[in-house]
């Protein structure tokens, strides 16, 4: 008559870790391989940030295109720069799963720039939009930021009128987040809080995009809608007038960086660690 098995005892003998040294190794199912999806021997992120270069590239072609052609073909133009912008999220989606909280997150950055603009509309010199679209960008990465740009534009457009310039400013503020993506790619700045030296130099390359970059876009867009013929003295005057303005508002989004930059990256930062949002 055998023993009755005792509760909580074992039914079966002790591997030793010998044996278990010498057994071959699990191998690896697709479903748990670290590779992401997509073509074998590709980087994710070379891919992307090449995605979003030669859509930025579409994008001035078709602005430009619109402005040539007049009348109300900015309509065509900002459908063609949002398509645009889309790009790079169908070449991400190629090499790994979106997921619909990192398509959130962009959406709220991007709302959250349509509220700057609207709540400053009483101060048309000030416009915070610009330091939100930075922070996106280094933050979310380069397609993101333009991605945040551009969207903002348009949908704060809505608030503020729609014209022939709306292509153009989807295009400039778009840029804005696409540079400083790249400067978070690039580790110029860190994508986490930022110390006081940080924030100072973070600031002066603010002022130098909206300054020199996405003011000089909006400037270019009066070349075609004010100028009868387009002359060198007519371009340096339209530049000219525009210097002042641009200054103005490259001093707003240095400003606005010094007192949202870090509150905000913050924020993102935990989203980038939890959820592993961002490029």
């Amino acid at each position: 008559m055998s023993k009755p098995v005792e509760q909580g005892a074992p039914t079966t003998q002790a591997v030793q870790p010998e044996v278990l040294q010498s057994l071959p190794p699990r191998p690896t199912l697709p479903s748990e391989s670290p590779t992401p999806i997509g073509r074998p021997g590709r980087s994710p992120a070379r891919a992307t940030l090449l995605a979003t270069a030669v859509s930025i590239l579409g994008a001035v072609v078709a602005v430009v295109a619109c402005a040539l052609v007049g009348g109300r073909s900015y309509v065509a133009g900002s459908i063609a720069v949002v398509l645009c912008s889309l790009v790079p999220f169908l070449v991400r989606f190629e090499s790994r799963r979106l997921q619909a909280r990192e398509l959130v997150t962009v959406a709220v950055m991007a709302a959250l720039a349509v509220a700057s603009r609207a709540a400053f509309a009483w101060a048309p010199g000030f416009k915070p939009i610009f330091a939100v679209i930075m922070v996106a960008g280094v933050a979310l990465g380069p397609s993101s930021g333009f991605f945040v740009g551009a969207v903002s534009a348009l949908a704060s457009n809505f608030l503020f009128g729609q014209g022939p310039w709306t292509p153009w400013q989807m295009l400039g503020y778009g840029l804005c987040g696409f540079v400083f993506g790249l400067l978070g790619h690039a580790g110029v700045l860190p994508q986490g809080r930022w110390s006081a030296k940080t924030k100072a130099l973070a600031c002066v390359l603010g002022f130098l995009t909206v300054f020199a970059l996405c003011g000089p876009v909006l400037d270019t867009s009066s070349l075609f809608f004010l100028l009868s013929r387009i002359t060198p003295g007519g371009v340096a005057a339209v530049y000219l007038a525009g210097a002042p303005v641009n200054a103005i508002h490259g001093a707003a989004t240095a400003a606005t960086l010094f007192l949202i930059a870090n509150p905000l990256m913050g924020k993102l930062q935990r989203l980038r660690e939890k959820y592993g949002v961002g490029e």
